[in-house]
């Protein structure tokens, strides 16, 4: 993957002078690829993608605990079918209950115009239908797929619909993927207290920036911390590195899949500016 690094807001107080990852996929690899590296898209026709702290089921590894049957039996009356894009009928009817969903739960007011764009992307290849008995549609799910890695890109449901319905997606579209034999379904960023639904499924890993972990103490040290609103960065708090990097960040740059070189052929150095 090519990078660029985009300047955010500086911390001057706490020395922190903080860059936008973007990834750009390059001849020979796919979406997959940046999936692994720890980037989500951060855009629709997945031309670009970001590094973020998200998360991820290793679909292998799953195997329903009591909390994910319970939430399943929630749902247990609903006929579910996984469709290609192209078998999904769009209907005006199922963009209104797609825009009546972000109306009630999106922070920022939805348009026809973004909603349409959700399901006529290549972000889209798959959608997860939830229907009533009587057919009508009780939860729509996006979803994207390369390979054996799948990413769960929207989730829609009625305003009305019973408690938990939101988790019931979720841990059914996990369910099915598992039992389909993939392997790795990607749930989106967690940088709230808010997001830990996310980790509620035996196999889940989140990315910190260096790798994949399933420490989900450790996840949620970095959310209390980041609540805290520290000055500094995580790898600069000496109590987060005494817990959790022992050996030393020297150590953990060796072993950081991350790299910056310059490129083949070239004896310039990475980012040198061009003589004039």
């Amino acid at each position: 993957m090519k990078i660029l690094l985009s300047e955010a807001a500086p911390d001057y107080a706490g020395y922190v002078f903080p860059y936008a990852v973007w990834g750009f996929l390059e001849p020979g690899e796919s979406p997959a690829t940046a999936f692994a590296a720890g980037f989500l898209p951060s855009l629709p026709d997945l031309s670009r993608f970001y590094l973020c702290r998200q998360v991820r089921v290793v679909l292998p590894r799953f195997a329903p605990s009591s909390e994910n049957r319970r939430v399943l039996r929630h749902g247990s009356s609903l006929t579910v079918s996984l469709l290609e894009r192209k078998a999904f009928e769009w209907t005006p009817t199922r963009r209104q209950f797609c825009l009546d969903y972000a109306a009630h739960r999106w922070s920022s007011p939805p348009s026809p115009e973004r909603i349409e764009g959700i399901f006529h992307s290549p972000l889209t290849t798959h959608v997860m239908l939830f229907q009533e008995a009587d057919g009508t549609d009780a939860g729509i799910v996006s979803l994207y797929r390369d390979g054996a890695t799948w990413f769960y890109s929207n989730a829609f449901y009625s305003a009305g619909a019973p408690s938990g319905r939101g988790a019931f997606l979720m841990t059914e579209t996990v369910r099915r993927l598992s039992e389909m034999g993939q392997d790795f379904l990607h749930l989106g960023t967690c940088y709230a207290r808010s997001a830990l639904y996310k980790t509620q499924f035996p196999g889940v890993e989140f990315f910190d920036g260096t790798g994949w972990s399933s420490d989900l103490a450790r996840l949620k040290q970095i959310l209390s911390r980041q609540e805290a609103a520290p000055s500094g960065h995580l790898l600069e708090d000496s109590d987060y590195r005494a817990r959790w990097i022992p050996e030393g960040l020297a150590e953990l740059a060796a072993r950081s899949p991350l790299r910056l070189e310059a490129a083949s052929g070239s004896s310039k150095p990475p980012f040198a500016p061009e003589r004039r």
